[in-house]
């Protein structure tokens, strides 16, 4: 840790955006049509440096981190405010530290209180995730380094983790090599069209056919719905059109929880045995039954852990019932990424085979900052292929003022097309601009198009 950099938190401002999505996007049981995003600012002081600003962005996405029919999706988004404030108040002016130790020694006091309030696991977490990217982007900003390099030099600080002891990570860190283009891995909603060639006024694509001509993808994510009938019937009919329009193809499956029961996990994967095999299942069965039940044991394809990861400690746990593999996701944090990447090597050296692995996962991430922090994390735990539907449900950078949507696109020319849309060549995403100094932030959002945080369930 001879590079480490210790700071303190001088201010921070969060603030809301509404987005509006250009198509509903339905996963698992909740249809979602707008809803705020997040913009963090903070203001640090680096020892021997001075003082550096850093910004991250998130969407506050209703109905994914708390499932729970008695809240609202106003509840949800309140509650998701909550934890941002939480996590303000305790970094703020509090004693220096290194970045990792600033969210070692606030994780647990925040998650309790998140408890209190009745909150899940996930939304008491949410705020000190997204406050963790832009502090570690005023890192990197004052050192004048790239996303990469402060990893790779562990300027952020990293040490014991509980589950990993002796783990030398610094030699770790230093071993990862970044990627420079990543697969976009499209998801396909349970309201997409399959069958038309269909493109919006907008001149996007509406239809799975009309998406594959534009970006050419070969990685797809069919979300399921819980039926298994009715699941294997429209997944024969999305692998009939990616057999006959992409040829050879991979894909995952995402049940967001809506498998209740593991008898209906069952009848979902003796129907898949007839059809070609998924890369993993991603989270079918409810969070809650992810720890007290044994997923089945030889199934068709693995088990990815995704809703159930709400703590640190997540992952092991749910090693011991089955679950071989977890997602990364930048609402749930730069840090559980890393420390659990760290655990798939670890244990997949004691196993002597590649038995534990990280997925790439998408919280429709919008346009600019979200986005690109989320592809820096997936790139620097070379993860070669990773959801992408912020794009394709959301629109762009939205109603962002066309001065910053120009600023990202300078900043970011492999990243943004000339209508500041992403740009997917051959299904694949260039990311060079992204090795700039700060974390994957070239251009800033206008802050005076922002709203109070205490506005954002408005935004709905």
């Amino acid at each position: 840790m001879a590079d480490a950099l210790k700071l303190v938190v001088r201010s921070v401002d969060a603030r809301v955006r509404p987005v509006q999505l250009r198509l509903p996007f339905r996963f698992g049981a909740a249809t979602l049509t707008a809803c705020p995003q997040l913009f963090v600012r903070v203001e640090t002081e680096i020892a021997g440096v001075g003082r550096s600003a850093g910004f991250a962005a998130e969407l506050m996405v209703p109905k994914w981190f708390d499932k729970r029919a008695e809240f609202t999706p106003r509840d949800n988004v309140a509650h998701l405010a909550r934890a941002t404030l939480n996590a303000a108040e305790g970094y703020t002016n509090d004693a220096a530290a290194t970045s990792f130790g600033l969210f070692a020694r606030h994780r647990e006091a925040l998650a309790a209180a998140g408890r209190r309030a009745g909150l899940t696991e996930l939304s008491s977490t949410f705020g000190q995730a997204v406050l963790d990217r832009a502090v570690i982007d005023a890192l990197c900003r004052a050192a004048n380094c790239s996303f990469f390099e402060a990893a790779q030099r562990n300027l952020f600080g990293i040490d014991a983790v509980d589950d990993l002891p002796g783990w030398d990570w610094g030699a770790w860190l230093g071993a990862l090599r970044p990627l420079r283009r990543i697969e976009a891995r499209h998801t396909i909603g349970l309201l997409d069209e399959l069958d038309q060639v269909r493109v919006g006024v907008d001149g996007l694509p509406i239809s799975l056919r009309a998406v594959i001509q534009r970006y050419g993808h070969r990685s797809f994510k069919i979300k399921l719905g819980g039926d298994p009938a009715a699941d294997l019937t429209r997944l024969r009919a999305i692998l009939a059109v990616l057999t006959a329009q992409v040829g050879a193809f991979r894909y995952t499956l995402d049940g967001n929880e809506q498998y209740a029961s593991m008898d209906a996990l069952a009848e979902l994967l003796r129907g898949l045995k007839t059809l070609p095999p998924p890369l993993y299942i991603e989270q079918p069965v409810p969070r809650e039954l992810s720890f007290d039940s044994s997923l089945p044991a030889d199934p068709f394809a693995p088990f990815l852990m995704d809703e159930a990861d709400g703590t640190l400690d997540a992952f092991p746990r749910g090693r011991a019932r089955g679950w071989t593999g977890v997602s990364s996701k930048g609402c749930k944090g730069v840090y559980k990424s890393l420390i659990n990447r760290a655990r798939c090597d670890r244990w997949n050296a004691q196993a002597g085979a590649p038995t534990y692995y990280m997925s790439a996962e998408d919280l429709t991430c919008q346009a600019g900052l979200a986005l690109q922090q989320d592809l820096a994390l997936v790139a620097l735990l070379g993860l070669t292929h990773g959801e992408r539907n912020g794009h394709h449900y959301g629109a762009g950078f939205g109603d962002a003022p066309a001065d910053e949507r120009s600023a990202f696109r300078r900043a970011h020319a492999d990243l943004y097309d000339a209508d500041a849309h992403l740009r997917i060549v051959e299904g694949v995403i260039d990311i060079e601009s992204l090795f700039a100094p700060g974390y994957a932030h070239g251009a800033s959002p206008d802050w005076q198009v922002t709203m109070p945080l205490a506005r954002a369930t408005e935004l709905l």
